[in-house]
Order: C-alpha cells, then structure tokens, then sequence
C-alpha cells in the first residue's frame, strides 16, 4: 500500500512540475551545432523562457532563441550584442559597441574578420555565436527582429556536466 502511494506522490510531483513549467513559459530545447560553445554545447539540453520577452525587452548579454526568416523551422541560440539604437563595429574580432570594445569573457574561439560599423534599426537585435570562428550569426545574415524572438535561454538542463544558468 505504501509503495503505490509513493509512486502516485511522483507522478503527481512529475505533474506539478510540466504544469509550473508551462506556467512560467519554460520550454526544452535541444542544441544542434557549436555556434554557442564553450557554455553551450551541441546536443544540450537548454530551457527557454518563452515569455521573458513578451513581459520586457532583451538585453546586451542575453541568450535568446529565435527563428530567423532564412530558416523557419529552424531555432538558433545566440548571444545579443546589440539592442536598437547602438553602434556596432568589429575591427579584427574585436566588437565594439557605441565606441567602446565589449569584454566578452564567454568567447574562446574568436576570430579576426572586420566588419562595416552598423546603427541597430528599431525593433531588431545583432547577434553573435560565442564561438565566432564557427557560428552563422548577423554577421553573415542581418539582424533578428523583435517578432522573430522565442524567448531568452535560461539554463542548461543536459548532460548534468552542464547543469546551470546560462550566462
């Protein structure tokens, strides 16, 4: 009698938790490809608040899933580097935003291509991969506009070596 109400207290547990996820907008999203390594690696496991945007606006730092119009079916992680209205230059892997060289402690596999300095137009991001020397990012394809954002990836669930908030 005990073992089948303990079974039942997981199963409803197991319950509570898919409902609270639902709830806050958390959903699971697996990673396919290197753009975002070290922190986030290919086959990871992520969740993605999926109402951090509706409730706010991204900010330079966050990690957000999106569609972009290339690829509908397909969802991207990347970092956000740049929010409407700022200057982005990239002189020999170095970003600069408004001016001034952004530290970006998270990369570890840069690289030394220039790009023309851009004005960020409203309602759009620039967005850029961690690992920059393998990532398609706007760079290569513009910007992310806003109704294009899925929400903001939170943590990382999978493999447990990788278990934490993603920053």
């Amino acid at each position: 009698m005990r073992l089948r109400s303990a079974a039942n207290l997981a199963w409803q547990l197991a319950a509570l938790v898919l409902i609270a996820f639902a709830v806050m907008g958390l959903r699971p999203g697996q990673v396919s490809g290197y753009s975002m390594r070290p922190r986030i690696d290919s086959d990871e496991y992520v969740l993605i608040n999926a109402l951090a945007y509706r409730l706010g606006t991204p900010q330079r730092g966050d990690i957000v899933a999106f569609r972009h119009e290339r690829s509908a079916p397909t969802v991207y992680l990347k970092r956000v580097i740049g929010v409407p209205g700022d200057r982005i230059s990239i002189d020999r892997g170095t970003v600069s935003v408004n001016g001034v060289p952004l530290a970006e402690p998270y990369v570890r596999f840069g690289d030394s291509r220039s790009f023309a300095a851009l004005v960020v137009p409203h309602d759009d991001y620039y967005v850029l991969g961690d690992n920059r020397a393998n990532s398609d990012d706007s760079r290569v394809w513009g910007f992310v506009t806003a109704q294009d954002l899925i929400g903001r990836a939170l943590f990382g669930v999978w493999p447990p070596a990788h278990f934490g908030v993603l920053m």
